[in-house]
């Protein structure tokens, strides 16, 4: 009978303890450098979900080894809530098949909260290059072949691996060098030290509305809102090419129900807000929320999509 009331008690206990969470700081690791999309973007989400909640987020940037530096620190935190971050696209999908061996298993070791933004490419190039369409540049590069040099974020991200999928679909010879992120990838696009970058539109936005690089296309199934007569690379002479980014709000594993629920309900409200809808509307961002639930069967779906896009490219990461 006693150990039955210590039960119980120590349910209760552990029932209040997670109802006045959040009670100190919430860490919010995102695996790559200030300045790039997942950057940006959170900063807005975990901003309005601050005010919302009364909570205090601190975010830490962990950029290296495709997103794994970051991620790792998620896996390795207590799951009490008060450290949760940044998932996306290739911690939880490209890596499985990028990486020669990846560092934690994305359904054991990890509790995928909700999927937030999806977010589509945009094929820029340098000012000076004469192309100004995107048949324009497949005919540049076949007739220069290795004398185009394509910027990425860096390995494994969508805009390397946009560019690998370009590069087979359309029989061209590019180089790839990747960058620690966005910001410095941009620069050198600018500087005309490489010709071209496929990149999210929430980073390279700013810099084809203001004449600092060339768009040429979108990597999405239709056009962006943003740029309406830009085509979809589909659209401009390479048919079924596609590329969408997504990302969200993950935890280590055992995040206890009632925090997740709370966070996913937080998510919700925050990507709901006139603030962060406008924000997101600005960068070309479309925002999601979906359940933990659609979170893991997304990414059940983009793994072996994924995969085949590493297969055909022949990347790889050691």
């Amino acid at each position: 009978m006693n150990r039955l009331l210590g039960y119980l008690a120590a349910l209760l206990f552990a029932a209040g303890a997670h109802a006045a969470w959040p009670e100190k700081p919430i860490r919010f690791i995102i695996p790559s450098v200030a300045g790039g999309s997942p950057d940006v973007l959170m900063r807005i989400l975990t901003a309005e979900m601050s005010k919302s909640m009364g909570a205090v987020f601190v975010v830490e940037n962990k950029p290296g080894a495709s997103f794994t530096i970051g991620t790792l620190d998620i896996v390795r935190a207590a799951p009490d809530g008060y450290t949760i971050g940044y998932g996306n696209i290739v911690s939880l999908a490209i890596n499985r098949s990028l990486l020669a061996k990846i560092p934690y298993d994305v359904e054991k070791d990890l509790t995928l909260i909700s999927n937030c933004v999806r977010v589509f490419n945009l094929l820029a190039v340098n000012n000076n290059l004469p192309v100004r369409s995107v048949n324009e540049l497949i005919d540049y590069a076949k007739r220069n072949p290795g004398k185009l040099v394509m910027a990425s974020p860096g390995n494994g991200t969508t805009g390397h691996l946009g560019g690998e999928l370009f590069k087979s679909m359309t029989g061209t010879f590019i180089l790839h060098v990747p960058y620690r992120g966005s910001p410095q990838a941009i620069n050198d696009l600018i500087a005309g030290e490489v010709q071209m970058m496929f990149d999210n539109l929430s980073s390279i936005t700013p810099h084809v509305k203001s004449g600092r690089v060339r768009g040429l296309a979108v990597s999405g199934p239709r056009r962006s809102a943003v740029f309406p007569d830009l085509p979809t690379i589909a659209e401009a002479g390479v048919p079924g090419y596609e590329t969408v980014a997504w990302g969200g709000v993950i935890g280590p594993a055992n995040l206890p129900r009632e925090i997740v629920a709370r966070l996913h309900a937080e998510i919700r409200k925050a990507l709901a807000s006139p603030t962060v809808l406008e924000r997101y509307r600005n960068l070309d961002t479309e925002a999601d929320g979906g359940t933990p639930e659609e979170f893991v069967a997304l990414v059940r779906r983009e793994t072996p999509k994924w995969a085949d896009v590493v297969r055909r490219a022949n990347a790889k990461i050691d």
